[in-house]
């Protein structure tokens, strides 16, 4: 004989469908390369209008070994990398992107943008290029497979000549300042001051690795 149940037995009430939610919405960040060797402050004065202006994130993208430049850095990659890592510390539109650190060299964009769609796939990227980069583009590997990788934006200083090309969607005018990487390598080997060109841990790091002398 079955024993009787003592308490009351409610039905399970019916599972709800679930509902799919909203598509993941696609993130778009910028990428600024460049040897940064090292990062000064005329980098980031452009960053920081072109994340105002496009309303991005940037990402600072230390070459390993630019191909246009063959003279060698004067700073180690992961030295250069470090120093952008302290510039750009506490702005959370900025981060800097080690991955051309470990790719083979030279650096080719179209090859980091790759290693970086697998890596995101999904996302998509805007690739900065300031005049003289923009002026290169028909000598660039691969430059076809660029439109399928990132949108191409261009900057230049007021009264600069940018050279058309299809690929670039859009030019952005940025502030002008007389600050060059050269420049501060070369204070720096004078034994000059580099203050006001470099950000102060920057500057501390510099000298604390005894760079450019």
């Amino acid at each position: 004989m079955i024993p009787r149940p003592t308490g009351s037995l409610r039905a399970a009430p019916p599972r709800r469908a679930t509902q799919p939610g909203p598509p993941a919405r696609r993130k778009v960040e910028a990428l600024f390369g460049g040897s940064f060797d090292p990062v000064h402050l005329g980098h980031l004065v452009v960053a920081e209008t072109l994340a105002d202006v496009l309303g991005v994130t940037v990402r600072f993208l230390p070459a390993r070994e630019q191909p246009f430049k063959h003279a060698a850095h004067a700073a180690s990659p992961e030295q250069r990398a470090e120093m952008l890592a302290l510039a750009v510390a506490g702005n959370p539109r900025f981060r800097v992107e080690r991955v051309e650190l470990e790719l083979p060299t030279p650096s080719y964009t179209v090859r980091t943008l790759r290693a970086l769609a697998g890596r995101e796939p999904g996302n998509r990227f805007v690739l900065l290029l300031g005049a003289d980069a923009a002026g290169d583009l028909p000598n660039w590997y691969e430059v076809e497979a660029l439109p399928h990788l990132a949108d191409v934006v261009a900057f230049a200083r007021p009264g600069s000549e940018l050279r058309a090309h299809g690929l670039i969607g859009r030019v952005v005018t940025v502030p002008a300042l007389d600050i060059s990487a050269t420049a501060v390598r070369e204070r720096v080997a004078q034994g000059r001051s580099i203050r006001y060109l470099v950000s102060d841990p920057v500057r501390e790091y510099i000298g604390a690795h005894r760079l450019y002398r």
